[in-house]
């Protein structure tokens, strides 16, 4: 044995028959999806297991699954899903051993259970939810507000999609004649690139002025239709997600799917299932609007012609009190004058007696001033030139006095101080 020889396949064959005794039986196996791709019907996937602390592969392994298996195991995984099978899954295999002379070493894939991948998917989903809570930004959308007149939209999808044209022929043929400035940023919307493509939409949004609310955007829509529908993972992103739950203008999901909303419907302002809903949203919020200005015309036009009925029934029915009003004016006038004619005498005699009254006060006193009162109770008055002397100084020698008694005058003349 020592010296036999063996060519490479009678070497191969005895590692195909060592495996096949040592490993007859499936097994199931935890592995991570590292690589995926598809030729003539079958699938070629490449697997790791990778450190749990230092995300280091320390594990690699080539899996296939033939095209009779996969054509089974393929639309049952993404229905139960909702995703096709992409890197970075998490999977739950089930395998058997086998060695090829020709091909060397490969597990093959006989089943596949989603309800693994659905488990991790979750977890992974909620974690995201876990930490943009944490940061404090998982209801940022919300608080913003949809402007009344939202008629500037900034709409982020794929160019040619078929959604991006349902979007866009709502918006023209509404049966109201509202008239939108849609705006596209192209990006792409399905496929390993969606988290990048949107978050440069976005920074494109932002650098052309869309925050400013004089010259920007009113909202932004992100819209998605016509590509795979279980190809949502780019939307399941953290970077995306925080993204779009910190821009400033409120922004509307419609990326067509019903079963379950992902990470970026949760932070949108308003997510909706299509994009022809998104248009719909747009168009109900300006028919709001024009029936509450309607109303509003309603109501003022009411109050106006409510007012100017009571302002003419004011008006009339001062005009037919008119008459009554004047001749109960002229009435009181004229009983008024009548009592001012009845009153008039009275109070001219009473004014009368009161003068009458004072003039006779004002005469005795004025007797008591007489000068001849004086006289006649012994009293003489002594005068110079007219004027009474009240003291000798005033007095020269030669001076003539004249001194007035009650029964007559005294002359005299001043013949020494």
């Amino acid at each position: 044995m020592k010296n036999e020889r063996f060519t490479l396949r009678q070497l191969n064959l005895l590692v195909r028959e060592a495996i096949e005794d040592a490993l007859p039986d499936e097994y199931w196996v935890e592995a991570e999806l590292s690589e995926c791709r598809e030729n003539n019907g079958h699938c070629y996937m490449e697997l790791i297991e990778k450190d749990e602390h230092s995300n280091t592969p320390v594990a690699r392994a080539s899996a296939k699954c033939w095209r009779q298996t996969w054509a089974m195991a393929k639309p049952y995984f993404e229905r139960t899903t909702g995703q096709p099978l992409r890197a970075g899954m998490k999977l739950l295999l089930k395998v058997y051993a086998q060695f090829h002379e020709a091909y060397g070493f490969s597990w093959i894939v006989s089943d596949i259970d989603p309800t693994y991948t659905l488990g991790d998917m979750a977890r992974k989903r909620q974690e995201i939810i876990r930490q943009l809570k944490e940061e404090g930004i998982f209801d940022l959308q919300r608080e913003l507000r949809i402007p009344t007149f939202a008629k500037r939209v900034a709409v982020i999808s794929a160019q040619n999609a078929a959604g991006y044209g349902d979007f866009c022929r709502q918006l023209e043929e509404n049966e109201y004649g509202f008239r939108f400035e849609v705006t596209l940023f192209p990006a792409i919307m399905q496929g390993e690139q969606v988290e990048q493509s949107i978050i440069a939409a976005l920074n494109q949004i932002y650098s052309h002025k869309g925050y400013d609310p004089l010259c920007g955007f009113d909202c932004v829509v992100i819209i998605r239709g016509g590509g795979a529908t279980a190809d949502l993972s780019g939307f399941d992103t953290l970077a995306l997600a925080e993204n779009v739950a910190q821009f400033p203008l409120p922004i509307i999901t419609g990326i067509g799917h019903d079963r379950d909303e992902s990470i970026l419907d949760m932070v949108a302002n308003t997510k909706v299932k299509t994009p022809t809903a998104a248009a719909a949203l747009l168009i109900d919020n300006l028919l709001r609007v024009l029936e509450r200005l309607d109303d509003a015309s309603q109501r003022i036009s009411y109050a106006v012609n409510q007012r100017i009925s009571n302002q003419k029934t004011k008006i009339a029915t001062m005009t037919s009190l008119i008459p009554t009003l004047a001749l109960r004016s002229v009435g009181d006038q004229r009983h008024r004058i009548e009592t001012m004619e009845n009153r008039l005498p009275v109070a001219l005699e009473r004014r009368l007696t009161n003068q009458k009254h004072l003039l006779e006060s004002l005469s005795l006193k004025l007797q008591g001033f007489d000068p001849q009162l004086l006289l006649s109770r012994g009293y003489s008055i002594t005068l110079k030139d007219g004027k009474a002397v009240r003291d000798p100084k005033q007095l020269k020698p030669g001076d003539e006095l004249e001194t007035r008694l009650e029964k007559g005058t005294i002359r005299s003349v001043v013949k020494s101080e």
